[in-house]
């Protein structure tokens, strides 16, 4: 027998393979890789997920943090997996959209080729905040006030992620000059925003909105489409004259390229099934992340793609420099 058709061989009872587990999946525990250390919103969709998954499917899903370089160990780690259901990804936006421009010299794979969306879960806004001392209190003051002192102001947020692209975004649409003060993280960022160290920030909505209640921030506007239910006062970018600047910290899962159709469909389905249940957009809810669901693999998988085109524009314009 020849080495092609050896090759051919192998390559068949891979597919017939693959096809049969298809029929059978979930048979084992399914790992639910997380890119970032627990806590995060990204690590509260799907430790949310994973027990109504499990039940819904019969198996169990275990989530495994896999955080460093960015969140790139576990996309890859998932890129590389069999591709048969039994690993998946928990990503978002700046995994999954940002990270394949940011990180494009030193990746050792494609995401757009080696991994395929499954279903959009969750859209967590931000908010455009300040300490409460700051003296602004509208966006059109904070405007005014950092245009009379250009370069004096400065902002914090990690290099590269989603609140500091928007930032970049905003400030070359309103025609500010401001300094970024990188963060370790967001926690940081959050903490010198509240003293007064950094004067504004785009802070997720999830995290943000208590303080803003408690009175330790103030929010100028928020990125969404439209207003938050538990901020109806703050207006959205679009009502303040910069439209195009909306944006979300998105969550969604994906799968090895690889992984066999009717594997896809039945996990996009159990997602939408469990989503059903009150007691999980409960959950949601209470943790302050808005249930946003893609209807099929194809829909997710466009977003994906034109969010990776917006980002990428984004990067090349400020010449972010990931590494």
């Amino acid at each position: 027998m020849g080495r092609l058709q050896k090759l051919a061989l192998c390559a068949g009872g891979l597919m017939i393979s693959l096809a049969t587990a298809a029929q059978t999946w979930p048979s084992k525990p399914v790992r639910m890789l997380v890119p970032f250390a627990p806590g995060g919103a990204t690590d509260i969709v799907a430790r949310i997920l994973a027990p109504a998954l499990g039940e819904a499917l019969g198996q169990q899903f275990v989530v495994d943090n896999r955080a460093g370089a960015s969140g790139n160990i576990a996309l890859e780690l998932v890129a590389k997996a069999q591709p048969d259901g039994h690993t998946v990804l928990v990503s978002n936006v700046a995994t999954s959209s940002i990270n394949p421009t940011g990180f494009a010299g030193v990746l050792k794979f494609d995401p757009a080729k080696e991994l395929t969306g499954v279903v959009l879960v969750a859209s967590v806004p931000s908010l455009l905040c300040a300490g409460a001392n700051f003296p602004p209190n509208t966006l059109r003051e904070m405007i005014d006030y950092a245009k009379a002192r250009p370069g004096q102001l400065n902002y914090s947020n990690p290099i590269g992620n989603h609140s500091h692209l928007s930032m970049l975004d905003f400030l070359a649409k309103s025609g500010l000059q401001m300094v970024n003060v990188p963060s370790k993280g967001a926690g940081s960022a959050f903490s010198t925003l509240i003293s007064g160290e950094i004067h504004v920030s785009f802070q997720n909505s999830a995290t943000a909105t208590l303080q803003i209640r408690n009175g330790r921030l103030k929010a100028f506007v928020t990125n969404a489409k439209q207003r938050l239910p538990d901020l109806p006062e703050v207006p959205t970018m679009s009502e303040s004259g910069f439209s195009g600047l909306e944006s979300v910290n998105w969550n969604g899962l994906f799968l090895p390229a690889q992984t066999p159709r009717a594997v896809v469909d039945r996990l996009n389905a159990a997602v939408h099934q469990v989503m059903q249940r009150p007691q999980v957009r409960e959950h949601f809810a209470r943790q302050g992340v808005p249930v946003t669901l893609s209807k099929t693999p194809e829909e997710f998988q466009a977003y994906v793609r034109a969010e990776t085109a917006r980002w990428a524009k984004i990067i090349r314009d400020n010449n972010v420099t990931y590494y």
